[in-house]
C-alpha cells in the first residue's frame, strides 16, 4: 500500500476538487456527473497504460535511486501537466495557427471547439504515436540477445532478424507508407506521413542521444558509462515520449465522454499517477522477475496498440477495445508465468 499512498492522497484531493468544480457549475447534479466522468477517465487511463507501466519498469529497474526519484517527481509533472494538458494545447496551437494562450482560453471557454480542432488532427497524432510504439515493439521482438521467449516458435525466429540493423526501421516505414496509402484521405496524407516520420526521428533521436552519452562515458571513465546505463537524460526522455504515445489515445478518447478540459486533466492525471505508482511497485517488488512473461505480454499489447493507432487514421476503434486487448495480453502473460513457475519450482 505504501507505493500507492501519495496516489491515493492526490486522488482524494483531486476528486474533491472536481466534485466542487462540477457543483459550482450545475449544483448537485453537476457535481455527481463530474465525479462520475473523472472516475471513468481514471479507469480508461489505467487500462490503456498498464502495459506502459510494465515497460517503464523494465527500463527503470536498471536505474539508480537518483534517476528513479527524478522520474517520480519531474517525470510526474511532465506526464500530468505536460502530456495531458499542455501537449494537446500545443498541437492545436500549431495546426490551427493560434497562440498558446488563445488555445488555452478556447479550451476553458469553448471546449467543444477545442475538442473539434484536436480530434480533427487525430490522424497525425495516431501516426506519430503509432510508429513510435511500433518501434518499441519491433525492437523488443527483433532482439537476438533476448533469452526468454513467451511464444518461442515466433519470437526465436524474429530474433534472428535482429542481426539486420535496419529491420525495425524498414518494417515501421513500410507500415507507415501502407497506412498513409490505404487509410489516409488524400488531403491529409502529407501531414500524416510527416507526423509519422517525426515519430520515427524522435525514437531514433532518443537512442542516438543515449549512444552519444555512453560513448562520452567510455572515453572519460568506465564508471561513467555504468552510471549512464543506470539512468540518463536519454532514458528519461525515452520514457516520457513513450508515455506521451500512450496518452494520445486516452486524451482523444476522453473527449468522447466530455469536452471539459478540467475534468479530463483531473481524471487522466490521477490515472497517470497510479501508472507511475504501479511502475515503482513492479520495480521494487521484482514482479518482472517473478512473472517472466509479463514484459512480453506488455510488448504484445504495445504492438497491438500501435496497429490500432495506425488503423484509427481511418477507422474509429472504441477505447474499450484498445484497453481490453491490452489487458488480455497482460492477463495471458501472467497466467503463462504462473504456469511456468509451477512447472519449474526453485
Amino acid at each position: 500500500m505504501k507505493y500507492f499512498k501519495w496516489s491515493i492522497i492526490f486522488s482524494i484531493i483531486a476528486l474533491a476538487f472536481v466534485t466542487w468544480y462540477g457543483f459550482t457549475g450545475s449544483g448537485v447534479e453537476g457535481a455527481l456527473n463530474a465525479l462520475y466522468i473523472a472516475l471513468i477517465l481514471v479507469i480508461l487511463e489505467v487500462s490503456l497504460s498498464f502495459d506502459n507501466a510494465v515497460v517503464n519498469a523494465g527500463v527503470l529497474k536498471h536505474w539508480d535511486e537518483r534517476w528513479k526519484l527524478i522520474f517520480l517527481t519531474l517525470g510526474m509533472l511532465v506526464a500530468v501537466f505536460g502530456m495531458r494538458m499542455f501537449f494537446p494545447i500545443f498541437i492545436v496551437s500549431q495546426t490551427a495557427d493560434m497562440g498558446l494562450l488563445e488555445v488555452w482560453n478556447m479550451a476553458l471557454n469553448n471546449p467543444s471547439e477545442y475538442a473539434s480542432k484536436l480530434t480533427a488532427h487525430h490522424g497525425e497524432i495516431s501516426a506519430f504515436g503509432g510508429v513510435f510504439l511500433l518501434l518499441v515493439f519491433l525492437n523488443f521482438m527483433f532482439d537476438e540477445e533476448k533469452e526468454i521467449h513467451w511464444i518461442k516458435r515466433v519470437e526465436s525466429r524474429l530474433g534472428l532478424l535482429g542481426r539486420l540493423d535496419v529491420i525495425s526501421i524498414f518494417v515501421t516505414l513500410l507500415a507507415l507508407v501502407l497506412a498513409v496509402s490505404f487509410l489516409a484521405k488524400e488531403q491529409e496524407a502529407s501531414a500524416i506521413l510527416f507526423a509519422g516520420v517525426v515519430g520515427i526521428l524522435t525514437y531514433l533521436g532518443v537512442h542516438l542521444l543515449n549512444e552519444m552519452l555512453e560513448h562520452e562515458g567510455n572515453e572519460s571513465s568506465s564508471n561513467v558509462a555504468e552510471v549512464v546505463k543506470k539512468g540518463s537524460i536519454a532514458g528519461f526522455i525515452y520514457l516520457e515520449v513513450l508515455d506521451a504515445s500512450f496518452s494520445f489515445d486516452g486524451v482523444i478518447g476522453a473527449f468522447a465522454l466530455t469536452t471539459d478540459v478540467v475534468i479530463i486533466m483531473v481524471g487522466l492525471g490521477i490515472g497517470a499517477l497510479f501508472v507511475r505508482s504501479m511502475t515503482i511497485y513492479l520495480v521494487e517488488k521484482g514482479t518482472l522477475g517473478e512473472y517472466i512473461y509479463l514484459e512480453h505480454g506488455a510488448h504484445y499489447a504495445i504492438g497491438t496498440l500501435a496497429i490500432i493507432m495506425l488503423l484509427s487514421i481511418k477507422f474509429h476503434i472504441p477505447e474499450i477495445v484498445t484497453g481490453g486487448v491490452g489487458a488480455l495480453f497482460i492477463i495471458m502473460s501472467i497466467y503463462s508465468s504462473v504456469k511456468y513457475n509451477n512447472q519449474n519450482p526453485n
